[in-house]
């Protein structure tokens, strides 16, 4: 398996402890960087091969989306689990074009956040059911007259439906292998056919159009 360098972003030395505790134990994981703000972690992802960072969004100086969003241009590859204890919309919103890839509630069980690190890292989007609320109501935020009915037909398959379904829930293509007893190169066909059919990019931005458009 590979392993990959953690870094955990978080003002509060309790709960850095508590997030070091709950990743120490996971195969993937290699070494694990802290940082008490945004600045230290800015620093620390120049120095060191950081490959996923856990980031509080209330830091002190620099927050978590300005930290984000610079780390993002300094290294796009690295993925962002944003952390936050407040389900604010606005700042929802701006982790999202800040670039985070990942959006959990810090009343997320740890192990659950061990998964969805994993996810994330196998190249899964991930919401926090409240999050993909707000998401989802912003999104359709100015568009009342909007039926329940998808703006277009895409022509997407029964599968790759609920496949998509998958995709919004935070499943990784391992994931989505698993629980559909499928094949993973079958898995990643049916994804690249979706996004294709949605005309996205990637994972999250099908996701979000799912939750827009009501495709699931």
């Amino acid at each position: 398996m590979t392993k990959n360098n953690i870094l955990i972003v978080e003002d509060h030395e309790l709960t850095r402890f508590g997030l070091k505790t709950a990743f120490e134990g996971c195969d993937y994981v290699a070494d694990i960087y802290e940082a008490e703000s945004a600045e230290k972690g800015i620093d620390i992802v120049n120095g060191n091969e950081i490959n996923l960072i856990i980031m509080d969004l209330g830091l002190p100086g620099m927050d978590g989306i300005q930290a984000t969003q610079k780390i993002k241009s300094l290294n796009k590859d690295i993925k962002i689990v944003v952390l936050t204890s407040h389900n604010d919309e606005q700042e929802v919103l701006n982790s999202l074009k800040a670039g985070a890839n990942a959006y959990c509630s810090k009343e997320i069980n740890p192990k659950r956040l061990t998964q969805v690190v994993q996810s994330v890292l196998d190249g899964a989007a991930w919401f926090d059911p409240s999050i993909s609320h707000i998401v989802l109501e912003a999104a359709t935020k100015g568009h009342e007259k909007e039926t329940a009915k998808p703006e277009k037909d895409y022509g997407l398959t029964s599968r790759e439906t609920q496949i998509l379904k998958l995709i919004t829930e935070g499943y990784s293509n391992i994931e989505i292998a698993k629980e559909l007893f499928v094949s993973i190169n079958t898995t990643k066909a049916h994804v690249a056919s979706i996004l294709q059919k949605l005309e996205v990019d990637d994972r999250l931005q099908a996701a979000l159009k799912a939750l827009k458009e009501k495709l699931v």
